[in-house]
């Protein structure tokens, strides 16, 4: 079953990734056009998620997975159709990428959720961290696949290899996008088999605790001056990191850093924050209660980094060395330690305000964070011929989020329950 969870994380998220520069030979990408379908997935995946978070808490997380997990299955299989006509293509294209778009709050957030009804307490923020480890993987692994299975089009030939044709480069994508498609339906059947929705025994004493209703929820959530806050501390910079990463190649370009180096950059970046927060979770496992003193170090390395980022970009002002080895290094310790923090973001978000459940509480703060990358790619598509802007947003946005964790009152309401209840 967890395979199955895990994996199916991965898919989507590669899934979505895949779907950018690696199919413009097959359908010619504007920035307004991927605006709208940016804008048409925020808009949609609320009323999504209003309805998926009904899902779980009357039917558990089996009848809302298949349901994000048949929404990805049917907008692959669009995506999959070999269509002549561009202009119709284009459509159909965008149309199964806003479904894979809709299966996103449910996936995106569920992991808090499986390890509270699945894992012991000691057990829960490893889980959800092995969760968010897998959807940062299959955004790793598109960086390095699209490359490798589709050569771009503008590679020069070498002396013994013959020039790349265009339809060469179309039937790789569809290769791509079948194999896709295949990894999907392969899922929806697992899930549609066997994927309980909660165990047999609950594991604790939250597990098994009543949870208040979507309505209760949500009131509590806005009325929670705490919550507000570390919501806001979470999706800032992670929905700015997210939008700043899409465009790391244009970022990079002033500093003579070719698009593939970028791209293993950051795919560092994302193995390097995986691993990094597995760890941290272990040791938020072993030692309780320290979910605000691991965050303030991981963002304290995040603004340090960032900061020697954004200045070394700027060596003719700065005087800073600015060698591929400093770009490199400062690149990917921002986003080891920005991506490293979310599985403590999502512990700590679920210990404030229980008992909300947890698909309500994280999918808020899930929509939060995609709206911020949202308004990040709006304004660069205005402002995209120097991008120097963009590095300082990504420091203030670690500056703001550090400031915030560090003027949170913490509290453990899910811990206290199941350590002194329980006994």
């Amino acid at each position: 079953m967890y395979i199955v969870f895990f994996f199916i994380i991965f898919v989507r998220k590669a899934s979505w990734t895949s779907c950018g520069g690696t199919i413009e030979p097959l359908i010619p990408l504007k920035p307004v056009t991927l605006l709208l379908n940016l804008i048409l997935s925020l808009l949609l995946c609320l009323p999504q998620l209003i309805q998926n978070s009904q899902i779980t808490l009357s039917h558990g997380l089996r009848a809302s997975l298949l349901l994000s997990a048949f929404f990805m299955l049917l907008g692959s299989a669009l995506r999959s159709i070999p269509l002549s006509q561009q202009p119709l293509r284009r459509w159909v294209i965008h149309g199964g990428q806003l479904l894979n778009g809709l299966a996103g709050p449910t996936i995106m957030s569920a992991g808090p959720y499986l390890s509270t009804t699945w894992f012991a307490p000691d057990q829960r923020a490893t889980a959800t961290a092995v969760a968010s480890l897998f959807s940062y993987l299959g955004g790793a692994a598109s960086f390095v696949v699209g490359p490798l299975v589709v050569p771009a089009p503008n590679e020069t030939a070498t002396i013994t290899a013959a020039p790349v044709s265009d339809s060469f480069i179309r039937d790789r994508i569809q290769l791509v996008m079948y194999a896709e498609l295949a990894a999907i339906a392969v899922l929806f059947a697992a899930i549609l088999l066997y994927f309980p929705s909660r165990p047999p025994i609950p594991p604790s004493v939250a597990a098994a605790s009543q949870r208040l209703s979507y309505r209760s929820s949500i009131c509590r959530l806005l009325s929670n001056l705490r919550f507000l806050m570390i919501a806001l501390a979470y999706a800032v910079p992670t929905g700015v990191i997210a939008g700043w990463t899409g465009v790391l190649d244009m970022v990079l370009t002033p500093a003579k850093v070719s698009q593939v180096d970028a791209g293993w950059i950051g795919f560092w970046s994302t193995v390097g924050g995986c691993v990094f927060g597995v760890a941290m979770a272990r040791f938020a496992d072993s030692i309780r209660g320290m979910l605000k003193l691991i965050l303030v170090l991981m963002l304290a390395g995040a603004s340090l980094a960032s900061t020697w980022f954004t200045l070394t970009c700027l060596s003719r002002v700065t005087h800073l060395p600015s060698t591929a080895a400093i770009l490199y290094t400062s690149c990917i310790l921002v986003g080891i330690f920005i991506n490293s923090s979310v599985p403590i973001f999502f512990e700590l978000f679920v210990e404030t305000v229980y008992p909300v459940p947890e698909g309500i509480t994280c999918g808020v703060v899930t929509f939060l964070g995609n709206l911020f990358t949202g308004l990040l790619l709006f304004f660069l598509t205005f402002y995209c011929t120097d991008l120097s802007w963009i590095n300082w947003c990504l420091t203030g946005s670690c500056l703001f989020s550090l400031v915030l964790i560090l003027l949170f009152r913490e509290s453990y309401d899910r811990l206290y329950l199941d350590v002194f209840v329980s006994v």
